[in-house]
């Protein structure tokens, strides 16, 4: 079988070429085409042409939010390192996971809960805007609904991206009749890596803003 050789330089740029080609006749619109583009790259999955889904605004809310040096908060550490750095940095902005926390742990024990739902606790007592990405926990986004229904917590932006089968299909859905912005992989799939992979995206996003 033979290869092509890239530059390692090139590389990604290849990547989305053949992504193209494969998506053949179908469209993405240029609001939403970085993002989904970013996903199917990082999956080699093309569901994610159909799967994902984008509320009202949700990308143009998310650009604002990052210009305004959003916090980003992620529900695994494997999220969190795979957010680029020096992109945050370029437009003030920093990331958090608070999973591995002691008080966090010490909490979900003591409460008989997810540390998942533990972190979104921590998160909506920091009083700050932020961006909440999860791409493990589907009870981080039951705990993200139940502080909107109380007001007590409404993050600028949430990308709901976890994956598996216990409650996931269900707390996604629940995130987007919420009316809150969000970026959200219906369905079962999802991932840490998608997460990060749709961050990443919104912060090139605002890069060429």
């Amino acid at each position: 079988m033979e290869f092509e050789y890239i530059l390692p330089k090139d590389i990604e740029r290849r990547s989305f070429e053949i992504i193209e080609a494969e998506l053949g006749s179908r469209k993405l619109s240029d609001g939403i085409k970085p993002i989904v583009m970013r996903a199917i790259h990082t999956t080699a999955d093309l569901d994610y042409y159909e799967n994902m889904y984008f509320s009202e605004n949700a990308v143009e809310t998310a650009l604002s939010a990052i210009k305004d040096g959003a916090l980003f908060v992620t529900d695994t550490n494997m999220a969190k390192a795979g957010i680029n750095k020096a992109a945050l940095s370029r437009h003030g902005c920093s990331v958090e996971c608070f999973m591995a926390d002691s008080d966090v742990a010490a909490s979900a024990a003591e409460k008989g809960i997810t540390r998942a739902a533990v972190s979104v606790d921590k998160a909506a007592a920091l009083g700050k805007d932020i961006i909440y990405a999860v791409g493990n926990a589907p009870t981080a986004l039951i705990r993200l609904k139940e502080h909107i229904d109380r007001g007590s917590f409404v993050p600028r932006l949430i990308i709901g991206m976890p994956v598996g089968f216990v409650n996931v299909v269900q707390s996604k859905e629940m995130i987007i009749e919420s009316g809150v912005p969000c970026i959200v992989a219906r369905g079962r799939k999802g991932g840490s890596n998608v997460a990060a992979a749709v961050c990443n995206a919104l912060l090139y996003m605002a890069d060429e803003k």
